[in-house]
């Protein structure tokens, strides 16, 4: 009989702190959330806690990616963009660009970028239900 590893569990708790902001926590972690209807410049709203989740799953991908590959990398930086559709309120697009400092070929910076796509945890959870779309590039000096 083969055994099943098991599957990897999460816990959030958030709590309301007034009428403009929240706290989410989590592990010895903690997050400001802009939960005030009015917007809260202070904190992350919940599309772009869903955008930075994105950016956080890629860099972790990469992370994950880099030992096994033995690639080489300097740093890494990812933007994300994203359009909400108002009727039904939902995330329309969202497009990512990762920056990548590394003196890889181009077909090992592929391999990477496929490797994101294929194994993140994030990015499969969002790219069913959303125009996912994004670049892999070369830091440029």
């Amino acid at each position: 009989m083969i055994e099943s590893k098991p599957k990897m569990t999460f816990h959030v708790e958030s709590v309301r702190v007034d009428s403009h902001s929240s706290i989410s926590k989590c592990k010895n972690a903690k997050i400001t959330l802009d939960t005030d209807i009015l917007g809260n410049t202070d904190a992350f709203n919940p599309a772009e806690l869903l955008l930075s989740a994105l950016s956080a799953c890629i860099i972790k991908g990469v992370e994950r990616t880099v030992p096994i590959l033995q690639f080489q990398l300097h740093s890494i930086e990812v933007i994300v963009d994203g359009v909400r559709q108002d009727v039904p309120p939902r995330m329309e697009s969202i497009f990512y660009k990762i920056i990548v400092d590394s003196e890889e070929s181009e077909q090992r910076l592929n391999l990477l970028h496929e490797n994101i796509k294929k194994f993140g945890t994030v990015f499969n959870t969002i790219a069913p239900g959303t125009n996912l779309n994004g670049i892999l590039v070369r830091r440029q000096n």
